[in-house]
C-alpha cells in the first residue's frame, strides 16, 4: 500500500483525474511531504479506492491521474457503537479507535449521567471535529469504510428506535450480565449463524442509571460484563469492538466459499 493516502468523497467511481480540496491538498503536499510522480491512494469512505499518481503537487489543488479504480470488498458485518458523551477529548479518541477497529457507525448519547452537555452550534462543531478524526484514524490505517457519525441523540430515543439490529448488546456494572462470547454463541445457536448487525451501547463516567438499564433491557438490549474490573467507558468501548470485530471477522471467514 503507498505510503499517502487521501479523502475524496465525491471523486467519480470511473474518474480519471482526481482533483482535491485546498485542505486535503495542503495536509498531502505539506504534511506528508508528497511529490510529483508519487503514489497516492485515495479513497471515498464507502468502500472505493483509487490508485492514482501525483502529477501536479499544487499546496492548494494536487491533481491526481488515477491508475485503477477499486470498490473493496462488501463488509461482512455492521457494528454500531452508541456511545454516552464522555468528559473532555476523550470521545475525540473512541472515534478514532473505533475508526480503526472498523465500526459501521457511531452515536452520540446523552443520557441521565452524561456530565457533558452539547446543543446549537456547539454539538455541530464537535460532530464535525469527529468526522474529522474518524478521517485521519481512516488514512492512517487504511480502512476504506468511515463510519456514519450521526447527531447527539437522547439515550431515550436511541433505544426506541434501536429496532434493525440482530443482536443489541449494552455494557453493565449490575449483577446477571453475561458474557459477549456467550451472547455471540446464544445467537448463533438461535439462528443458525452469526449476527450481521450488532449494536454495543456504553455508558458515560459512572454507567448506565438503573432506569435507564431496565429501559434497555425491556427494549431488547442484553446486558454484558466485560469482568470482574470497572473500565473507562472508553476502554469499555474500544475492547468490546475489538472483540465483536474479531468474532464476527472469523464467523465471516468461516462461511466464505
Amino acid at each position: 500500500m503507498p505510503d499517502f493516502r487521501v479523502y475524496a468523497p465525491d471523486a467519480a467511481a470511473d474518474a480519471v483525474e482526481l482533483r482535491l480540496g485546498e485542505d486535503e491538498s495542503y495536509h498531502l503536499i505539506t504534511v506528508n511531504r508528497c511529490g510529483r510522480g508519487d503514489p497516492v491512494t485515495a479513497f471515498d469512505g464507502r468502500g472505493r479506492e483509487w490508485l492514482t499518481e501525483c502529477i501536479d503537487p499544487s499546496k492548494s489543488t494536487v491533481v491526481l491521474r488515477v491508475k485503477e479504480s477499486r470498490p473493496t470488498k462488501p463488509r461482512s458485518h455492521e457494528i454500531t457503537l452508541a456511545q454516552s458523551l464522555p468528559k473532555g477529548t476523550v470521545m475525540d479518541d473512541i472515534v478514532r479507535q473505533a475508526t480503526e477497529i472498523g465500526a459501521s457507525h457511531i452515536v452520540p448519547l446523552s443520557s441521565e449521567r452524561t456530565q457533558v452537555h452539547l446543543d446549537g452550534d456547539r454539538a455541530d462543531k464537535k460532530i464535525e471535529k469527529w468526522r474529522t478524526a474518524a478521517i485521519e484514524a481512516a488514512k492512517q490505517c487504511g480502512n476504506p469504510w468511515l463510519p456514519e457519525l450521526t447527531p447527539i441523540q437522547t439515550f431515550a430515543a436511541f433505544i426506541s428506535l434501536a429496532k434493525n439490529y440482530e443482536l443489541k448488546l449494552i455494557a453493565s456494572l449490575h449483577g446477571g450480565a453475561t458474557t459477549l462470547k456467550k451472547a455471540l454463541a446464544g445467537y448463533r445457536a438461535k439462528h443458525g449463524q452469526a449476527p450481521r448487525k450488532v449494536l454495543w451501547l456504553v455508558g458515560p463516567e459512572g454507567d448506565f442509571s438503573s432506569t435507564e438499564m431496565t429501559a434497555a433491557i425491556t427494549a431488547g438490549f442484553q446486558p454484558i460484563t466485560l469482568g470482574p474490573l470497572v473500565l473507562r467507558s472508553d476502554t469499555a468501548a474500544v475492547f468490546a469492538l475489538s472483540i465483536l470485530s474479531y468474532e464476527l471477522q472469523n464467523a465471516a471467514g468461516a462461511i466464505s466459499p
